[in-house]
């Protein structure tokens, strides 16, 4: 009895359309994964430089001096002071300060305060280049969500305060007291920290010691902001 004939069947092949789904798709999937694997570990280890640390390096051979300090290690007077400085919303939001971005945009009044938060900057100084075009403001966006799910906000702010500059080629909080005020971040006052918040949009042009008039008078504002907000209890979570 003869066998009937075998169904051969056909491959489907995909069309072209398929595939660049598939490489879109997957190019994606790398991506995140490669930017969550740049991001989560620094959540437990001290990361050992920044972008901005190694474009200062790379730009003009200047020494970098960075000493990473945990947050127990450094006064609660300079978190304070930063926070009434560059982001008084900072234990509340999640990335972005809304108000203050529309704020920027309709300048419609005179500014103490940009309009990047904290977590904004973090991802800018740990990862980014400077500058001010879109692309840059794009993934500085994408970070700063990946570092807002990704971290607390106690190491947000304790990875800010050790890769902010506070004077040239001098970046976190014990170098700048060491090599400024001649004593450990420990031991930073109101004043003295004040003071280096006054420096941050512009640490290569201000200086906290001596300070100018205009460092000097933000300092004041600065101390001021920080007694309305009530002194660094403002900062339950440290």
């Amino acid at each position: 009895m003869a066998k009937p004939p075998t169904k051969v069947t056909q491959k489907t092949v995909p069309t072209w359309r398929q595939r660049l789904k598939r490489w879109i798709f997957l190019s994606v999937l790398s991506a995140v994964l490669l930017s969550v694997l740049a991001v989560l570990p620094w959540r437990w280890i001290a990361p050992p430089s920044s972008a901005f640390m190694l474009a200062e390096y790379w730009q003009t051979d200047r020494a970098i001096d960075y000493r990473w300090t945990p947050l127990e290690q450094i006064s609660p007077q300079l978190a304070i002071a930063v926070v009434a400085s560059e982001d008084q919303t900072f234990p509340e939001h999640h990335g972005f300060d809304l108000d203050s971005i529309m704020d920027a945009l309709s300048s419609k009044r005179t500014r103490t305060r940009g309009a990047s938060t904290i977590s904004q900057q973090v991802a800018k100084n740990m990862y980014l280049w400077g500058g001010r075009s879109y692309l840059r403001k794009g993934v500085e966006a994408y970070l700063t969500l990946l570092i807002e799910s990704l971290w607390p906000k106690r190491r947000i702010l304790e990875v800010y305060l050790n890769v902010a500059e506070f004077a040239p080629g001098v970046y976190g909080a014990e170098a700048a007291s060491q090599r400024l005020f001649g004593k450990p971040a420990s031991q930073l006052t109101l004043t003295d920290s004040s003071l280096l918040a006054a420096v941050l949009p512009n640490p290569k042009r201000m200086r906290a010691t001596p300070p100018s008039d205009y460092v000097s008078k933000r300092a004041q504002d600065i101390r001021q902001e920080v007694r309305q907000l009530g002194g660094h209890n403002y900062l339950t979570f440290l």
